[in-house]
């Protein structure tokens, strides 16, 4: 797998890697299946995994704490993230940075999600929403120094809500934050507006999340498409999203070259991108690693391709659906 650099880190990360949510209560979701497609991203050269806290109140550490110790021989990069105290996901303007981050918070879930990696350091610690609001703020600023001088964290990062992606401009001036995670796709094409200069300016890494516009990019979901109840894409694919969702899939249909599929031009049209730092899609099955993984080394987008691409922008306000 090719790598690329992550920002001013100067870590040398896949650039696909592996979100690790849909490893913790979604549909179908299996622990020894979910092993099994780790270790394989490992073998075929994935050393960047994106976790969270708040992805299973920890099961989603725990495997990706697992894999570490069975791997001591490869430098995997831990990236997690701090669940917002309030549990609103995503952050509202209106929420005090106090309610959300507080300090004694931020250093109790970093030593929370330390025991459940296993480590004496995590390399990215993420906040799990953001406000730029917050960003005059001093005390998570002091707070992230000194998890950085105690060793607890390599690096800082946020995590941006979705269509949202200006909502944190400010906060990257601050100096602080070594990067940022954004929905970007094919749908998804907002923070190429803004976003991504200011990260090309500071050089801060841009992690390039939802890569399927969770599913619909796959080509698989149907205007008919159901989930179990507790499965989180249940409450997102509201009739009204999942039917202009699935509209819009199929429109790109035509745009597909033989002997490929929606998914490998998908994760294709982001690596065209030299902004990403790495693509972190959801894997928990073998087929998909293997599938995903290869698209790092086979052939490029042609610019024609990607123009064209560039036509199925969508940009969406965030909604009561839109988590």
């Amino acid at each position: 797998m090719k790598n690329r650099k992550f920002g001013k880190t100067e870590w040398k990360v896949g650039e696909i890697g592996y979100g690790m949510w849909g490893m913790a209560g979604w549909e179908e979701s299996d622990d020894l299946e979910s092993n099994k497609s780790l270790d394989l991203a490992v073998e075929l050269g994935c050393n960047f995994f994106d976790t969270a806290w708040g992805y299973g109140e920890g099961k989603s550490e725990n495997l990706l704490g697992a894999l570490i110790k069975r791997h001591p021989d490869k430098k995997l990069y831990a990236a997690t993230k701090i669940p917002p105290k309030n549990r609103q996901w995503p952050s509202k303007s209106h929420f005090d940075i106090k309610d959300v981050f507080p300090k004694d918070y931020i250093i109790e879930y970093t030593n929370k999600s330390l025991k459940n990696l296993g480590l004496e350091t995590i390399d990215l610690m993420q906040f799990h929403v953001w406000e730029d609001a917050w960003s005059d703020q001093d005390e998570w600023k002091r707070t992230i120094e000194d998890l950085i001088n105690a060793g607890k964290i390599r690096s800082m990062g946020v995590s941006v809500n979705r269509w949202e992606p200006e909502n944190c401009l400010r906060t990257l001036r601050t100096g602080l934050i070594d990067s940022v995670q954004v929905i970007y796709n094919i749908f998804d094409q907002a923070p190429e507006d803004q976003l991504f200069p200011i990260c090309r300016e500071l050089d801060i890494a841009v992690i390039a999340r939802v890569p399927f516009d969770e599913g619909t990019l796959t080509g698989n979901l149907t205007k008919s498409s159901t989930w179990l109840e507790g499965d989180w894409r249940a409450t997102y694919f509201v009739p009204e999203n999942l039917h202009s969702s699935v509209e819009r899939a199929d429109a790109l249909r035509p745009l597909i070259s033989e002997g490929t599929t929606m998914a490998e031009m998908a994760l294709k049209f982001i690596l065209a991108n030299s902004d990403v730092a790495t693509i972190i899609p959801g894997m928990r099955k073998e087929r998909n690693v293997r599938a995903n993984s290869a698209t790092s080394e086979s052939a490029a987008l042609t610019q024609r391709l990607i123009d064209q691409l560039k036509g199925h922008r969508w940009d969406r306000q965030p909604t009561e659906w839109s988590q």
